[in-house]
């Protein structure tokens, strides 16, 4: 039996609209035929989409979609495409609308942060609500990246003092003892990209300045120890590499107006075989308190080369089935 071929027309006034849908060398639409199963080609102004049944009308929301995007920020990334190919498919498309309006902060190079997947949307919506939130997902998902923004945003509005960066320095592989230096050149290769971000964040001259008056704290978490944090944002990155023993000290750092954050990927655990990973226990420890939030970011959230979701789902397979 034959098939059945529909076509949809959306008119689009702006060429630049049209340019970013289609792509550069058409790519975005091979993208949408491979991944949609429907084609868009030009027609006396309008884009038309071709495609078997209902995919045809599936095609005419995504163009839709498409429109809204660029029209809110002048540009279309692929992993935008291809996610919002994903909410067309999963019938969750209207949330691309909280999504485009809601953004954290602006960086100092003048790029607009906000969340790029519905997941995100909740970590970010739950940190707004709570004073405690534990983000846990795999690399790239922007478990750590969003809330250093949501911290340089609080501490903008005058909502917290000071910023604390933390993570604990865990041997991966490599000792320590072998790395040249003192104690804090030790560390810092752990601590890199928590400096890396901040940066991207503020700029080069407000990162100093922040830091030199020691209103940004970036220090290994052994160095929270004894410490009351007051009017504070505390990040805690890594987690998964705590102990109970540490992810208890840090917990109950926590001073009066202070908001901590809590972000780690309970797959790439680097303690020894003989220690439980601190974020692990604390999930069924803290899981029903007032105030306390628990949010999972998974591979759809990822916002790296769209290989990073590959990746990872190729290994999710592989360890399932070892």
């Amino acid at each position: 039996m034959e098939k059945a071929f529909e076509e949809r027309q959306v008119f689009v006034e702006d060429n630049q609209i049209i340019s970013q849908i289609f792509g550069q060398l058409d790519e975005n639409v091979n993208i949408i035929k491979k991944e949609l199963g429907v084609e868009l080609f030009l027609r006396d102004g309008s884009i038309v989409i071709k495609g078997e049944g209902f995919l045809a009308e599936l095609g005419e929301r995504l163009v839709n979609r498409l429109i809204e995007i660029i029209k809110s920020q002048r540009r279309l990334t692929k992993q935008e495409l291809r996610y919002t190919i994903q909410l067309i498919l999963e019938g969750k498309e209207e949330g691309i609308k909280d999504l485009l309006n809601d953004i954290i902060c602006i960086t100092a190079s003048g790029k607009s942060i906000k969340p790029k997947t519905l997941g995100q949307k909740r970590y970010v919506d739950s940190i707004k609500r709570n004073d405690i939130v534990f983000g846990i997902g795999p690399a790239g998902t922007g478990k750590t990246y969003l809330a250093m923004a949501m911290a340089v945003n609080a501490f903008k509005n005058k909502e917290v003092n000071r910023i604390i960066l933390t993570r604990p320095a865990v041997e991966a592989g490599e000792s320590l003892g072998f790395l040249p230096g003192d104690l804090q050149e030790k560390v810092d290769p752990y601590l890199r990209p928590i400096y890396d971000a901040l940066f991207d964040i503020l700029g080069g001259e407000t990162y100093m300045k922040l830091m030199e008056k020691n209103l940004i704290e970036v220090a290994p978490l052994a160095y929270m120890r004894g410490r009351t944090l007051d009017s504070a944002y505390v990040i805690l990155d890594e987690a998964q590499n705590t102990t109970n023993e540490q992810m208890k000290m840090f917990l109950t750092r926590l001073g009066f107006g202070s908001k901590a954050i809590i972000t780690g990927d309970v797959t790439q655990i680097d303690l020894s075989k003989n220690r439980t990973s601190g974020l692990v226990t604390v999930q069924s420890i803290l899981s029903n308190i007032e105030g306390i939030d628990f949010v999972y970011l998974t591979k759809l959230d990822i916002v790296r080369h769209p290989l990073v979701q590959r990746i990872i789902a190729a290994y999710e397979k592989y360890e399932k089935e070892e």
